[in-house]
C-alpha cells in the first residue's frame, strides 16, 4: 500500500506528527504571543518546518518543578522522578528531563525527544 500511494516507509509517524503540527500552528497563531520565561534560549532547528523558528530554553535543575506545574496543562503534574512514555518516540524518559521550547510566540513544554519525533506534554503517558 505504500508505494501504491508514494508514502514513505513509516508514513504513521510521519503523517501523526505533521497533522499535530499543523494544529498546533493553527492553534497558536489564535493566540496572542506569551510572554516569554526569564531564562536563556539556544536556536534550534525546528523538525518538521525548518520555516519555524525554534529555541531551546536552559532551564536550570532548581527551577524545573515550578515550570513543569506552570506549563503542565492537566491537573495531575507529574513528579520529576516519575517515568513516563513519550508515545511519538515510543520511549520512557524521567520527566526531569522535559524540554521548554519557544515556538510562534509561545512556550512549550515537550519530551526530551522533541527535537526527533515531536513529542510534547499531551503525548507523554
Amino acid at each position: 500500500m505504500a508505494k501504491k500511494y508514494g508514502l514513505k516507509s513509516k508514513p504513521g509517524k510521519i503523517s501523526r506528527y505533521n497533522g499535530r503540527m499543523k494544529n498546533k500552528r493553527t492553534s497558536a497563531s489564535a493566540l496572542r504571543e506569551q510572554p516569554r520565561l526569564p531564562y536563556p534560549t539556544v536556536p534550534r532547528k525546528h523538525p518538521g518546518n525548518p520555516a519555524i523558528k525554534s529555541e531551546e530554553y536552559i532551564i536550570p535543575e532548581s527551577d524545573k518543578g515550578k515550570i513543569l506545574k506552570e506549563l503542565c496543562p492537566f491537573r495531575d503534574v507529574p513528579k520529576l522522578s516519575a517515568k513516563l512514555l513519550d508515545i511519538e518516540e515510543n520511549k520512557r524518559f524521567v520527566v526531569k528531563d522535559f524540554k521548554v521550547v519557544r515556538e510562534l510566540g509561545r512556550d512549550w513544554l515537550v519530551s526530551p525527544y522533541y527535537y526527533s519525533s515531536g513529542g510534547t506534554v499531551i503525548d507523554w503517558w
